[in-house]
């Protein structure tokens, strides 16, 4: 089966794992469900179909877990932990779609790919870290974790604190031509789970891993640039974007054009590590090939497919009316 129009969707790890919640494994493959509600309106719209999934809850956890048993068990890497993740997240994904589809006895298959991402080594951002992992924390509750375990950290929203890890920018999507091949033959495709797992060639060109996170949704840009997919979807726990969020007069977007995108951008209207990098991917994606981006949440994505909710960014000569 082969579907006109191909569609990437970048799902975030809050959604799986959202603020507040103790992000138990019961309560991960609840939300994993509860997000694949949305997700099958594409498979009724009969999409190709790529997804890739956010980890910052998860391979937070991850860490902190060995920051509290290292004394007992070797730790792993950062690198080691977003394939993990990758695995885990996508198994959950995986078995929680398959079951979906065959209620509606829809004959897809369903495979999650382990995704590498080559990355600069001399990338400034890896010794800068910016990128958000773990759960959020009050001001006190963060410090108290930084003295302890050596954590930089930094306020995410007004009095969100979390930790934060290197995040080199992704240079090359590998695998794509596979992913490309069984997504063009309707095979749903979960890849690049956290952004892909960062390596880069070394001197003798082998590929080494890197202690660091890749920004998802830039991944996800460049993943749905190598698919040629005509839409990217950014679902988030908002259910759009918004100009002077959590303010007192904030307002949301319901359009954008990517002129209008860059401008807001520029004014600093969006967090450095929460909007800014799904805007920046938006406007990556719509530079090549991409004709439309829409930045939702899962319980309006059924809306949003009609136009009635989330935000949606097209090119500036393209901007509906």
């Amino acid at each position: 089966m082969s579907s006109q129009r191909t569609i990437m969707v970048a799902l975030g790890g809050n959604a799986l794992a959202p603020k507040g919640e103790a992000g138990t494994i019961t309560q991960q493959f609840a939300r994993t469900r509860e997000s694949l509600d949305g997700i099958m309106h594409f498979v009724n719209l009969d999409y190709n179909i790529c997804i890739t999934h956010g980890n910052g809850p998860q391979v937070g956890d991850e860490l902190l877990r060995m920051d509290l048993t290292h004394e007992q068990v070797p730790p792993l890497p950062l690198g080691v932990c977003v394939a993990g993740t990758q695995g885990t997240i996508g198994y959950m994904i995986q078995q929680s779609l398959q079951n979906k589809l065959r209620e509606v006895k829809v004959d897809r298959e369903i495979v999650a790919l382990v995704t590498q991402v080559r990355v600069d080594e001399t990338d400034s951002a890896i010794t800068n870290p910016t990128k958000f992992i773990g759960h959020t924390y009050s001001k006190e509750q963060a410090e108290n974790f930084a003295k302890q375990l050596d954590w930089t950290i930094a306020e995410q929203n007004p009095g969100e604190w979390r930790r934060v890890v290197p995040s080199p920018a992704p240079h090359y999507v590998m695998h794509g031509k596979s992913i490309k091949t069984l997504v063009d033959r309707g095979t749903m495709v979960l890849a690049a789970g956290g952004g892909g797992i960062p390596v880069y060639n070394d001197n003798n060109y082998r590929l080494e891993g890197l202690d660091a996170v890749i920004d998802k949704d830039l991944t996800a840009a460049m993943l749905g640039r190598v698919i040629r997919a005509q839409e990217l979807w950014i679902i988030t726990d908002i259910d759009c974007v918004y100009l002077r969020f959590k303010k007192a007069d904030q307002k949301s977007i319901s359009n954008m054009t990517t002129a209008e995108a860059e401008k807001f951008l520029e004014q600093g209207e969006f967090g450095k590590g929460s909007m800014a990098p799904k805007i920046k991917a938006a406007l990556y994606f719509l530079a090549h090939y991409g004709e439309k981006v829409v930045i939702t949440s899962i319980p309006t994505i059924e809306q949003a497919i009609k136009g009635r909710a989330g935000t949606i960014i097209m090119k500036t000569e393209d901007r509906q009316s």
